[in-house]
Order: C-alpha cells, then structure tokens, then sequence
C-alpha cells in the first residue's frame, strides 16, 4: 500500500472525520462565546465596576532606559483572562445545562409499550377459544379430546 492510499484510508475514517467535524463547530462555538462575554456581559459589568479596565494594571520591574525598553509585568491582562475564563466558562456550563434539561424532556416521555408479536396475538386468541369453548360444553357432554369435563362446582 503506498503512502498516500494508506493515509487516504487514515483520514476518511469515521472518527477522524467526525473529530474534525467537531473541531470546526467548536471553533465557531468559541466565537459565538466570546462574543457574549465581550459583547453582551462585559458592558454591563464594566458599568457596574465603575469602569475600571483591568489590563491598564501593570509593574514596572525595570525602567526604561534609553533604547531598551522597559520590563513590565502586566498582570491586569491575566487578571482580566482569568475574569474571561470564568464567564466564558459559566456561559457555557449554563448553555449545556439548557441543553441537557432540552434532552431530559424528551426522554422523559412515556415510551408506548411494545406490541405484542404475531405468536403472542396467535396464542392469545387460542387461549381464549379454548376458554370459550370450555365454558359452552354442557355438564355431562364430552369435549373435543373425548373426554367429560369435570363438573362445575
């Protein structure tokens, strides 16, 4: 097998094609969540904090000096993923606790219960023409076996 019909056949696998499938809509998804939490939390949040942008928080551990630049922890930025992380992380955990309440409703609903098979519908009739048949021979008469029934008591 040469090499590229021996990756041929690795990449139309089912679970590399559907991990793909996967990584594209994940992709999209991240979007659409980071969009949320820029977009729509965000603003409300930054009124309510007064307006403070955590990525203007920096420490200067080295000045300047002339050509060199200086050496700046920006820990505002980290703070201010950390803060994304969590609301992305909610957003997301609220969204799959919809979806999971979404599936729980329709396994909830009553499954009709089998019907019965063809063999079981075939005894069923024969039992209840035996029994018919049974309660029709009178006292004293016999029955199909040629034997007398048993007395009713």
């Amino acid at each position: 097998m040469s090499f590229l019909q021996e990756f041929r056949k690795f990449a139309m696998r089912g679970n590399v094609v559907d991990l793909a499938v996967g990584i594209i809509i994940g992709a999209a998804f991240g979007k659409i969540v980071s969009s949320l939490v820029a977009n729509v939390i965000m603003p409300p949040l930054g009124l309510l904090i007064g307006g403070i942008d955590f990525k203007q928080f920096s420490w200067v551990l080295k000045p300047a000096q002339g050509d060199t630049p200086a050496v700046v922890m920006e820990y505002g930025i980290f703070l201010q993923n950390i803060f994304d992380f969590i609301i992305v992380a909610f957003a997301v955990f609220c969204i799959i606790k919809l979806i999971n309440r979404m599936h729980r409703k329709e396994a909830e609903k009553p499954a009709e219960p089998p019907k019965p098979s063809a063999e079981e519908t075939l005894l069923t009739e024969i039992r209840d023409l035996l029994k018919q048949q049974n309660n029709a021979v009178a006292p004293g008469t016999t029955t199909i076996s040629g034997q007398t029934p048993p007395p009713k008591l």
